[in-house]
């Protein structure tokens, strides 16, 4: 035990919580964070889910990770390494370990490190502190013979006295940190608001890790602090992760354009929870359905658009290859429909709890024929909102489907959300039918200026007409193989996708305006190449940033900003995706490039020292 206990005060810290996937890291996580952020603090999480969800306890291949990053100012990432570890088991320690930081403290269960657990997480000695090369301050604890004592005369089966082991470790954790431990046994009363009798052991348990801390002193030598410094915006917050941001914009979205909202979708991990959530909503005008595979999900939403609703399919990257073939009617018939593609790792089946950015092409391109598609990468959490609402937008008022691109990083991570005021978000207007153009309209009458077909919802009189998978003549909407219009409609419905760009907002760029090395990114990898920049900054290098949000069609002034510097890379969690495109799109640009395929989100150390190399060359 430490006899003086020193408390610290840090601009930011990281923690990470480690443990069986069944151990409730992702509970523990969740609710340090939101006990962070109502104490003010800036917050971005990152839950690194197991690939093998069904492994046999206690094995490697079988831990779940929950990392947080606190900050007395804006916080943009969960951070690199950790300066707080809880292994909750051997596998932990050993999978865990490489995230740490060598001042970082380690706290371990040590009811869970017997031979046996070390067996299966294949230590060849008895101590695995010295098989790892540890040297870092360790609180042991036996959290589960003290769960056990402490519920003993609760009642509950030992199942659920086990499963109480994650708040001891999180009251450890905020005894640690100075956190107000009553806004956790809040969170526990209403998040088990229906079994009482589970809430109030549960915080008993949080009540107990609080006070060993305090009455042990942990035995480590130091505490921490991260006060707030940056006061926020007056508003009301939420902790929000991107999929439910993606759900709440595609409902607000609906709501200011008048339409109902209809989602067909399949469950397909990490896509699940915006099906989810928007099920919750039926109060609002919702329709959900749950469908039978990718095929019928997409099917039933171009059929819901040709109704008149706001249409949305839901989907990762091994969805978007089978639904290619309903998003190409959607293209032909010129049908509002949004494709939310939460991206995953690997081909096929691949790694579907891991983030990647690799469907870039597919969706910009992976479909039979000339088929284009307005294309939207959100670019954190919170930005998710903003992202479905304006794909929402752009599909409602071009009358063309619109992908979405998300990714497991950004859609399972959160951050601390200011409740938007919808009156502060444009208008949305489909190009609707007026009566005047009764008798003279047909189904690819257009605006001239934007080439927008105009929308007739089924049912209106005067206005019958029938659309389909098959070519349509662009003067009567009937069917037509003639090979010029054929090459019109093509043209046609490409300039419709081009002229988006007039809609859109200038590519800005972050950081130095003479810089000596543009980053450039897109999506989910904005916080980690913001980051990535500050960094290089501090230390003396002019560096700025432009993160591309849409896609396709690119702003109007990329050209002339890529073309301002002398150097420029581009990252991403792929094998140079974006950086193809650009080359297509911009001629006689020089890119260098950062790739990683790892299935997890960048290290800013890493990008800093590539970039630095890259400038140095």
């Amino acid at each position: 035990m430490a006899e003086e206990m020193i408390v610290k005060e840090l601009d930011d810290v990281v923690v990470r919580f480690s443990g069986d996937s069944g151990d409730g890291m992702q509970l523990a996580g969740n609710m340090f964070s939101n006990i962070s952020a109502t104490e003010g603090n800036d917050i971005s999480t990152f839950p690194d889910y197991p690939a093998d969800i069904r492994a046999p306890q206690g094995t490697l291949t079988g831990v779940s990770g929950f990392q947080v990053h606190i900050g007395s100012g804006k916080v943009y990432t969960p951070g690199d390494k950790c300066d707080v570890l809880v292994a909750m088991n051997p596998a932990a320690l050993k999978t865990q370990y490489k995230f740490c930081k060598p001042q970082t403290v380690i706290i371990i269960d040590t009811d869970s490190f017997t031979k046996r657990d070390l067996e299966k997480a294949k230590f060849q000695l008895d101590n695995p502190f010295s098989e790892l090369g540890i040297k870092n301050e360790v609180v042991e604890a036996a959290i589960t013979t003290m769960c056990k004592e402490s519920l003993k005369e609760s009642g509950l089966d030992n199942k659920s006295i086990m499963r109480t082991k994650n708040m001891f470790a999180l009251g450890l954790v905020c005894w640690l940190f100075h956190r107000d431990i009553e806004v956790g046994a809040k969170l526990l009363r209403e998040k088990f608001a229906k079994k009482p009798a589970i809430a109030e052991a549960n915080v008993k348990i949080l009540f107990d890790g609080y006070h060993f801390g305090e009455n042990t002193h942990a035995s480590v030598s130091i505490s921490y602090k991260v006060p707030c410094k940056e006061g926020k915006a007056p508003g009301r917050y939420m902790d929000i992760n991107g999929n439910k941001a993606t759900a709440y914009g595609l409902i607000a979205a609906a709501e200011k354009a008048g339409l109902q909202l209809y989602l067909g979708s399949y469950p397909i991990t990490p896509a699940t929870d915006i099906l989810h959530e928007l099920a919750k909503h039926k109060s609002l005008g919702v329709k959900t359905v749950q469908c039978e595979d990718e095929i019928a999900g997409c099917s039933s939403a171009v059929g819901a658009a040709f109704a008149g609703a706001l249409a949305v399919t839901t989907t990762s990257g091994p969805g978007i290859c089978l639904k290619s073939e309903a998003m190409n009617l959607a293209v032909i018939t010129e049908l509002p429909l949004v494709i939310v593609d939460v991206q995953r790792g690997g081909p096929s089946t691949g790694l579907p709890t891991k983030s990647e950015q690799t469907d870039l092409l597919q969706v910009l391109f992976g479909r039979n024929g000339e088929s284009p598609m307005p294309v939207i990468a959100a670019t954190s959490p919170t930005d998710c909102f903003d992202a479905a609402y304006m794909a929402c937008k752009i599909a409602l008022e071009h009358m063309t489907p619109v992908v979405l691109l998300t990714d497991a990083y950004i859609a399972n991570g959160s951050a601390a959300w200011k409740l938007p005021d919808l009156k502060e978000y444009p208008d949305i207007k489909p190009p609707y039918v007026t009566r005047d153009m009764a008798g003279t309209w047909t189904p690819f009458k257009r605006n001239p200026e934007t080439g927008v077909r105009y929308w007739a919802v089924p049912g209106q009189k005067d206005f019958m007409h029938r659309i389909g998978g098959l070519e349509k003549s662009n003067e009567t909407g009937a069917i037509s193989t003639d090979p010029e219009n054929h090459n019109l409609m093509t043209r046609l419905r490409a300039e419709k996708v081009e002229k988006i760009a007039y809609s859109l907002p200038l590519l800005q760029v972050e950081g130095d305006p003479d810089a000596d090395l543009l980053i450039v990114g897109f999506g989910g990898t904005y916080g980690h190449l913001h980051s990535a920049m500050d960094m290089m900054a501090s230390r003396g290098k002019k560096v700025a940033l432009a993160h591309f949000r849409y896609i396709n069609p690119l702003p109007k002034n990329t050209a002339d900003v890529l073309r301002r510097y002398k150097k420029i890379v581009v990252a991403e969690q792929n094998m140079g995706q974006l950086a193809a495109y650009l080359r297509m799109k911009i001629e006689g640009i020089h890119l260098h490039q950062f790739n990683q395929v790892k299935g997890q989100p960048f290290v800013v150390q890493e990008l800093v020292d590539a970039f630095t190399k890259i400038m140095e060359e």
